[in-house]
């Protein structure tokens, strides 16, 4: 068995290990930003196919205490590197963590790990250098109390790159964000769900990915595929498993809006893109089944009518580089009362890094969460709004339809 290290945003730590128990692996730990659990070597591919909340996966190569660098590097040199790399491997330190130990030179600590890796490979392929012509590799450490973690990337490129978001516009939220957003409001695919700020579209694309289960890294390489040990033939049947377990029998109800045209556009080719990347892991076991783009439309905020008595509002919306000023940022939010009284009924989820975020929106969230999204340190807010049981009996809706804007009775747009 292997350990393995899944990097998540922080406070995320307790979706992710509910996806990766629900993967079927142990669990052995946790600290802020990452999840420790136990894997076959299937889980060494199948954990970077699979997991929609993880940033990064990581092979737990050595935990060890260390005070002094000979110790570092006496730790690092023993790592049976030779295993794992070829002779023309090319090996970086990309990132170097301390908290609370003697050694916390981050740049002195990179050179030490360098230096036993390097001496390491070349004593044993009998050379007086690494060439560094073949395909890189990172490798990360963490310094915590004086015990050192070196972890071994297996994921190449962040796993938030699923590899269908062609253009993501200003400051898109992330992929694994998103993930994690519709974990903690415990979405369902029957719910219906709208993001009235969609920008790329991102929420809702990762809510049709969720909502018929088509594994979040069909469209990409990992850099595990690159490593000695790696075995194509029994990824490809991870991969066809897999893409047997997508759902194209479920009826789900996932829309945007943006007031941008242009972020509509985006977010519809960046939908189309997802949903072709799950044909095509479709294709691969004899199934042309097809799954259903998610709708976008064009409208502001304000003109929309729900089309449900029920259902779920997630967006994060602009603030910031999205959003010129503070001050501009409070009187959109001010403004969102009245997307609260249009969805009465409704629940929401928003997030936001802005601290006055619920002085301007009016109405004080039932539930926050705290989570790290990349460098902005943002806020969850869950509203969960009290409803009228058979108010008027749900509407009609064909999910498979082109999206339109319609108006109601109300002379707001209804999706």
């Amino acid at each position: 068995m292997n350990t393995l290290v899944a990097l998540c945003p922080v406070g995320a730590e307790k979706v992710l290990g509910n996806e990766i128990k629900f993967l079927g692996y142990s669990l052995k730990g946790n600290a802020p930003g990452r999840v420790f659990f136990e894997g076959d070597n299937d889980a060494l591919f199948r954990a970077n196919l699979c997991l929609r909340t993880a940033d990064r996966v990581y092979l737990q190569m050595a935990s060890y205490h260390a005070e002094d660098f000979d110790q570092l590097f006496d730790g690092v040199y023993n790592i049976p590197w030779h295993d794992y790399f070829k002779k023309d491997s090319k090996i970086t330190i990309d990132k170097v963590r301390c908290h609370k130990s003697k050694l916390n030179s981050e740049h002195a600590i990179q050179s030490v790990v360098q230096k036993a890796v390097y001496q390491k490979l070349t004593e044993r392929f009998r050379m007086s250098s690494m060439p560094e012509t073949g395909d890189e590799f990172s490798v990360r450490v963490y310094m915590e109390q004086n015990n050192a973690l070196i972890l071994l990337d297996l994921s190449g490129l962040p796993l938030h790159k699923r590899g269908y978001r062609v253009d993501g516009g200003i400051a898109p939220l992330r992929e694994t964000v998103a993930a994690v957003l519709l974990q903690e409001m415990m979405w369902r695919r029957k719910t219906p769900l709208h993001d009235p700020f969609c920008g790329s579209g991102t929420i809702a694309i990762e809510a049709a990915l969720y909502a018929y289960n088509v594994a979040p890294g069909f469209g990409r390489r990992f850099a595990v595929e690159k490593l000695p040990m790696y075995n194509a033939e029994r990824a490809a049947e991870i991969r066809a498993k897999e893409a047997e377990k997508i759902r194209t029998d479920v009826e789900v109800r996932i829309t945007g809006s943006d007031i941008s045209n242009e972020a509509v556009e985006r977010a519809k080719k960046n939908a189309e893109y997802a949903c072709v990347m799950a044909g095509r892991a479709l294709q691969t076991i004899g199934s042309d089944a097809k799954i259903i783009r998610p709708d976008f439309i064009q409208a502001d905020f304000t003109e929309l009518s729900a089309p449900y008595d029920t259902g779920l509002i997630l967006t994060n919306p602009p603030y910031g580089e999205r959003l010129g000023d503070e001050a501009q940022a409070e009187e959109l939010y001010r403004s969102m009362d009245e997307l609260y009284k249009s969805f009465k009924g409704w629940e929401f989820g928003i997030i936001t890094s802005h601290k006055k975020f619920q002085e301007s929106f009016g109405h004080y969230a039932t539930l926050l969460k705290d989570i790290k999204a990349g460098n902005l340190d943002t806020t969850l807010y869950v509203y969960k709004q009290k409803t009228e049981k058979n108010r008027s009996g749900e509407k009609k809706h064909s999910q498979a339809r082109n999206a339109a804007n319609v108006k109601s009775s109300n002379g707001k747009v209804r999706f």
